[in-house]
């Protein structure tokens, strides 16, 4: 609840929180957010702050500490894909100079602002989580499909997928606008 209440849905502009949710969002498949946000700590902590510089110069070393800690979810397949989403991530800063200034083009540098009334309106992926995915896939990302972009996307502010009744609703939307703002002065 507390996640919700506060985090979810806000707009992302720092690369660390780009990357940690990226990290946390390709853990997550075929389990419980639930269950991520109870290890979050332990990843912040398994992942040196989630520092892309030095989890994408993780050796077999380090690897194998992950495997065996409790901490995080100890799937050989997610942490290989983590490490190596750590260096396709430093391609994109490379290639655009963060991050940020490569995945808020895809919603045209703006948050999409859905008014989805019941959760059964809330798409599992769209055609934008779609050719995000296909982008990330042929950069070289793992543990990135459609559906994992989308909650990707809800997350980290790219859409708001609140409910129009939802208290947060009107709190994003304000968010929104003042981001706006700010875009417009500089």
């Amino acid at each position: 609840m507390d996640y919700h209440d506060r985090e979810w849905g806000v707009p992302v502009h720092d690369d660390r929180q780009w990357f940690e949710f990226l990290i946390l969002q390709g853990a997550q498949a075929g389990l419980s957010w639930f269950l991520i946000l109870k290890k979050r700590e332990s990843y912040r902590l398994a992942y040196d702050g989630f520092d892309f510089a030095k989890v994408a110069a993780y050796g077999p070393e380090k690897i194998a500490g992950l495997l065996t800690d409790p901490g995080v979810i100890r799937n050989r397949s997610k942490i290989a894909a983590s490490v190596g989403n750590a260096g396709a991530f430093l391609e994109i800063r490379r290639e655009f100079g963060s991050f940020d200034k490569y995945i808020w083009p895809f919603v045209g540098n703006r948050p999409i602002h859905n008014r989805w009334k019941t959760l059964d309106q809330l798409p599992a992926r769209t055609e934008l989580s779609d050719a995000l995915s296909k982008d990330l896939v042929r950069r070289g990302f793992k543990f990135v499909g459609s559906t994992i972009i989308y909650a990707h996307m809800q997350a980290t502010g790219l859409v708001n997928d609140h409910l129009v009744d939802c208290f947060r609703y009107e709190e994003i939307k304000k968010m929104k606008k003042s981001i706006d703002k700010k875009q417009t002065r500089s």
